[in-house]
Order: structure tokens, then C-alpha cells, then sequence
């Protein structure tokens, strides 16, 4: 049997693609004014959405206990898994991963934990990457790897109406939501080294837009790519970002994946966010680097 990839439901990852590759998502808790649910199962976008318009509000996230994940790990393995690749967002926004680990330790080393340094198709491209090596027949340090190089091969940005969300949160500090608000500049994030940074403030949400696709365009460079497209209660705004996004990169796009961010970034940005994240299929060495390892 091949390796068995798990990822979590902040990846995001449209329906079709999860039965496709047989991936295993463990979903996070997400709590809308005291109401408890599963993200993506008994909480969707929607049901963020309407709460985050409500006057009052309070909202939180938490991960998935460890035993949840070790209980999926031994169903893997006692139905002829080799081994899992379990592969999840950000270590800076969430303890899912360690989580994962903690699970992971008591399995006599059948179970690799990635930490993406990311979220949304941040995520969700280095889980189809490993689950496109297991396929292949990859072992398992051959399927995580996979998933690492395409962590490091993957950049996301995204636009937000307003910080509020995140400061409340605790993602972002009081400081960098202030910046957010002086005379309504508009935010760009992105997530360098796996925590979520101000990038750049822009006026508008249409410059916002177009803005995106600068940064995305700098990002993919020269290299073919894959593209996610996220939104929250802003379709238009996302169909948008994907028509520049494609007349600008032209025959470098590949695949293209749009979705609505679910519950668990509801809760932290806020409607109206709209992001895009590059995934490079290979980076093309530097001049003179021809090879080096």
C-alpha cells in the first residue's frame, strides 16, 4: 500500500481533489459567539460570514486534540497504509501541528509531520505534491520530502477589508492593526517565514486586487505555476484576481484552483479577503549555479 497523506481543513482544497488523490482532512474546531463545530463539517463559510456581520461577536479557533489525529494515523496504518505524511498549516498560527507530532510519537516513526508555513492552497499544494509522490511509490521520507520542496516552491499573499480581525485574534499586534485602520488603508499579508507580516498598505480594494497580481506575477518569475485563488464572501472580487492573474502569466499557468476560505480564516480576516498563492512548479537554478546540489 502506498503512504496515506493527512492534511487539515484549512488547506482548503476543493471536494473533487480530496476523493481524487484519497486524502484524509482533520478538521479544526471553530467557535461563532459560544456555538461549537467542526470547520467544513457542522461550520461552513457561510455561517462565518453572517456571524462576523452580527455587532458583537466573538470568535475562536482551536486545533484538533492529539488523539483525534492518532486515531486516524492507526486507522491508516491498520488498513495497509505504509506510512502517513501529515502535512498542516503554519506552526505560527496554530498548534495543529504539534498536535500532529505528538500523535506521531507514539507510532515507532510510520507517521512524518510537515509544518507548510502556510495556509488555505499554501497548504494544499504541498498535500497534492505528497500525494502525487505516494502514487509514484515514494517512500516515506521520499513523500514528505515532497511535500517540503513544495512548501519552499509556494508563496501566498492576500488582501484584507481590515486587520480587526486578525488583532483580535492575536495573529498580528495592536500596532500593525492600527496601521490598518489610519485613513483606511487597506492591508496586504503575506507569510515570509510561516507568521502572518505586513506587506505593503494600498488605498482601494481594487488596487488591492491589482496589487495582488504584481506580487504574484514577481513570485512565479519565470516558472510554469499553479494558482489558488481564495475569497471570503467576495466571489466577484476573486473571479476578478483569477482573469488578471491568468491574462498576465499567460502559458505559465498550469492548474487553477479557486475556493472560499473556510470558517477557521473567516474567524481571523474578516469578509472581503481575497488571496492568491504561487506555486512554482521548479525553480530554475541562478546563473552559474548549474550543478550545485
Amino acid at each position: 500500500m502506498p503512504v496515506a497523506v493527512v492534511t487539515d481543513s484549512t488547506a482548503y482544497l476543493p471536494a473533487e481533489l480530496v476523493r481524487a488523490h484519497r486524502l484524509t482532512v482533520v478538521p479544526l474546531t471553530v467557535v461563532l459567539n459560544g456555538a461549537e463545530g467542526l470547520e467544513g463539517v457542522e461550520v461552513s463559510p457561510t455561517d462565518a460570514t453572517r456571524a462576523l456581520g452580527a455587532r458583537r461577536l466573538t470568535a475562536s479557533t482551536s486545533r484538533p486534540a492529539p488523539e483525534q489525529f492518532a486515531q486516524t494515523y492507526r486507522r491508516l496504518l491498520d488498513t495497509g497504509a505504509d506510512g502517513v505524511v501529515s502535512v498542516h498549516l503554519s506552526a505560527e498560527l496554530s498548534g495543529t501541528v504539534e498536535a500532529a507530532r505528538l500523535a506521531a510519537d507514539g507510532l515507532n516513526g510510520r507517521v512524518a509531520v510537515v509544518d507548510s508555513r502556510s495556509t488555505g492552497m499554501g497548504l494544499g499544494f504541498p498535500v497534492l505534491a505528497a500525494a502525487a509522490a505516494a502514487a509514484q511509490g515514494a517512500d516515506l521520507d521520499g513523500v514528505r520530502r515532497a511535500a517540503v520542496d513544495a512548501a519552499a516552491r509556494t508563496t501566498i499573499y492576500f488582501y484584507l477589508d481590515t486587520l480587526e480581525f486578525l488583532r483580535r485574534g492575536g495573529r498580528i499586534n495592536a500596532a500593525e492593526a492600527l496601521l490598518g485602520t489610519a485613513l483606511s488603508v487597506k492591508p496586504i499579508m503575506h507569510m515570509p517565514d510561516g507568521a502572518i507580516v505586513l506587506r505593503e498598505k494600498v488605498r482601494t480594494a481594487s488596487r488591492g486586487v491589482a496589487r495582488l497580481v504584481d506580487l504574484a506575477v514577481e513570485a512565479a518569475g519565470d516558472a510554469e505555476v499553479d494558482l489558488g485563488v481564495h475569497h471570503l464572501a467576495a466571489a466577484d472580487r476573486a473571479a476578478a484576481l483569477l482573469a488578471a492573474l491568468t491574462e498576465r502569466l499567460g502559458d505559465q499557468v498550469r492548474e487553477t484552483y479557486v475556493s472560499e476560505a473556510g470558517a477557521v480564516v473567516a474567524a481571523h480576516a474578516g469578509p472581503g479577503l481575497a488571496g492568491v498563492v504561487v506555486h512554482r512548479r521548479s525553480d530554475p537554478a541562478p546563473a552559474g549555479d548549474a550543478g550545485r546540489p
